[in-house]
């Protein structure tokens, strides 16, 4: 059921019945670190490039929310994953040989919350009994594409902010009461307020904090 023009509200409501996450080193350091799951030292996590690190991470991220919901891969009916790279291919080179339906989704800073709304909807609706939601983002991967490559050794603005290395995924299903539920989802519209400055991102994204009005 849609209320007003932004809000769906799902009469089924879907439970979260897993999560799971991994963090790099900064994150890991900061206040939070002990709600995640995983915080590494080694921003690579053992491979050769950012890239697969951060696919890793997908692995990774998954492999504990699973866990906790008992499920194995092969459980898994749908995967709706991205991440901030050309094509989302962190995230189609996660699940490219899990054999998974699998739906690519750029929302920048959004996509986790695109991601749950999106899987609530298939499996309130019945398409789907459970949809895996698992998103990503690297540091040193998003600098090189969106700014400049480390190697460069720009100098970052006091307004730049630090993109989050890690990944964070959600198991979305029927399940019982118990669990947490997906009650609605409330999609955003595009604000371009002209900012032109792509390190400062918070004053970018701080229209969507606000409901602005003509």
């Amino acid at each position: 059921m849609v209320k007003g023009n932004e809000t769906i509200c799902f009469k089924n409501k879907p439970k979260i019945l897993a999560t799971g996450s991994i963090v790099g080193k900064n994150e890991g350091e900061g206040p939070l670190a002990e709600y995640f799951d995983k915080c590494i030292t080694d921003g690579r996590y053992g491979e050769k490039t950012w890239e697969q690190a951060e696919s890793k991470f997908h692995n990774t991220a998954l492999g504990f929310a699973l866990g906790k919901a008992n499920l194995g891969m092969g459980d898994l009916q749908c995967i709706l994953s991205g991440d901030l790279l050309n094509q989302c291919v962190a995230s189609s080179f996660a699940w490219r040989d899990m054999g998974v339906p699998f739906l690519g989704l750029y929302g920048a800073c959004s996509t986790f919350a695109e991601g749950m709304a999106l899987a609530a909807v298939l499996v309130d609706s019945g398409s789907y009994d459970n949809a895996a939601v698992s998103v990503s983002s690297h540091f040193c991967t998003a600098e090189r594409q969106y700014r400049n490559p480390l190697a460069y050794g720009g100098q970052r603005p006091p307004t730049a902010q630090r993109t989050v290395t890690g990944a964070g995924s959600a198991i979305i299903a029927k399940g019982n009461e118990e669990h947490p539920k997906v009650l609605c989802a409330t999609l955003g519209s595009v604000v371009d307020s002209g900012i032109s400055d792509a390190n400062n991102m918070g004053a970018a994204m701080a229209p969507v904090s606000v409901k602005l009005t003509p």
